[in-house]
């Protein structure tokens, strides 16, 4: 877990390495990481609901990356603004959670503790296998998600899809 100062925006990326795509989300966090060149806070998450209300607390903006099953084609992006509408629940079913990413933000809602932002950013995965290497599709997607946050804490992006 970084430290963070918590009025600046958060990147939260969610999942597990060791789950095929659902690394994802710590991919783009390591990222992200790497390229250092913006003022943003990072956090590795297990994507846990309570922990992760608990996480963007006090946060301005927060965006967060995980993997999804929708139906739609490996490595495909999907981005909610979860301010403005529901995030599908169905699509984390893959979820190894208590409950999951969906029902957390849902659940911040009705308890009005949502960030002033949540974009919600969905990488259309592939393997979930414990053990499983990441799909080629997937890798491919995390340069992408990149690049799309960056331009969006720019506020040059304020793009709507789902």
């Amino acid at each position: 877990m970084a430290s963070r100062d918590r009025a600046r925006t958060l990147v939260i990326g969610i999942g597990s390495p060791d789950r095929g795509d659902d690394g994802v989300g710590p991919l783009v966090i390591e990222l992200l990481r790497e390229r250092g060149d913006r003022d943003l806070a990072f956090l590795d998450h297990h994507g846990e609901g309570a922990a992760l209300i608990e996480a963007w607390d006090g946060s301005a903006a927060v965006f967060l990356v995980d993997a999804v099953r929708s139906g739609a084609a490996p490595g495909a992006i999907h981005r909610i603004d979860a301010c403005v509408r529901s995030v599908p629940v169905q699509i984390f079913h893959t979820s190894s959670h208590a409950f999951n990413v969906a029902e957390a933000i849902e659940l911040a809602r009705v308890l009005n503790r949502l960030p002033p932002r949540l974009i919600v950013y969905g990488v259309e995965g592939r393997r979930f296998d414990v053990g499983s290497g990441m799909s080629s599709e997937v890798a491919r997607a995390t340069d992408e998600v990149v690049e799309r946050l960056f331009k969006e804490v720019d506020g040059s992006v304020r793009e709507v899809s789902w």
